[in-house]
């Protein structure tokens, strides 16, 4: 997550610079973000290089050096303001501009290395500008409902029946069971293909641990979409008309966000 070329070697006493996010110069003429705290509650500020502006705030390097680094990702509370501030300063700029948001936790030695980086990925950076202006990503998950009840615990005693019923019954559940995820795979395969008509891209993430997102169900599609901004009233009215869905799908609308997923682009296969 650090620029190991530029950050490698700083002293505990040292302040390392955070990069969060890469625009066009034009598009962000100010000078800082005023009000926007950091990743360290620092201030955030330009560096320009070339017709292109990184964003940029000094952060401790007993913090954010290479082996502190490491150590601290391992503390999820601290993990998690550091992410909080992050998105802030991108959502910020995002709100101004087009943005190419950077990696969490990519510092710079001094801005020396920040120039360097701009002016060696100058091409890739300005045609990745080019694919994203004027376009948002929006986020969409499915989750199912509540599953059914397990039928494969012993027969209670006194509960009547043969071993052979008590099979039956079980095989019985365990069919309704498959059908109810073919059903709703389907769902989300038709789901997934209509907002895809209304967005230029798409990225799908690995399905969302339910017992970390503290909701009931099985995360069926965890999707980003790339939707230009004219589209959006349109995008966001069909995510929300398969919101109102009454087959036990919940379906969760955010956005818009700066193209996290995006900045890549599509692998060809």
């Amino acid at each position: 997550m650090t620029d190991r070329d530029t950050a490698a070697g700083s002293g505990p006493d040292d302040a390392l610079l955070y990069a969060y996010a890469v625009a066009r110069d034009a598009d962000l003429p100010e000078g800082e973000l005023p009000g926007v705290a950091g990743a360290a509650r620092e201030p955030v500020r330009a560096v320009r290089q070339q017709g292109l502006v990184v964003l940029v705030g000094s952060v401790p390097a007993a913090e954010f050096d290479q082996a502190p680094l490491r150590e601290r990702l391992e503390d999820l509370g601290w993990l998690e303001r550091v992410a909080r501030g992050h998105q802030r300063v991108v959502d910020a700029a995002a709100a101004r501009a087009c943005v190419l948001p950077l990696r969490l936790a990519t510092v710079y030695r001094d801005e020396r290395g920040l120039r360097r980086m701009l002016a060696a990925g100058r091409s890739e950076l300005d045609a990745t500008l080019d694919r994203l202006d004027g376009r948002a990503e929006w986020a969409v998950k499915v989750w199912t409902g509540p599953g059914r009840p397990a039928a494969d615990g012993p027969l209670p005693r006194g509960s009547g029946g043969s071993g052979r019923d008590y099979l039956a019954r079980r095989g019985a559940e365990r069919r309704a069971r498959e059908e109810d995820r073919l059903r709703a795979e389907e769902a989300v395969a038709h789901i997934h293909a209509a907002l895809l008509t209304l967005a230029e891209e798409a990225r799908l993430h690995p399905p969302r641990d339910a017992r970390l997102s503290g909701r009931p169900g099985r995360n069926l599609l965890n999707a980003a979409y790339l939707v230009r901004r004219e589209r959006t009233r349109a995008f966001r009215s069909a995510a929300g008309a398969f919101a109102d869905r009454r087959d036990g799908l919940r379906v969760e609308l955010s956005g818009p966000w700066a193209p996290y997923s995006f900045v890549a682009p599509r692998e060809t296969p």
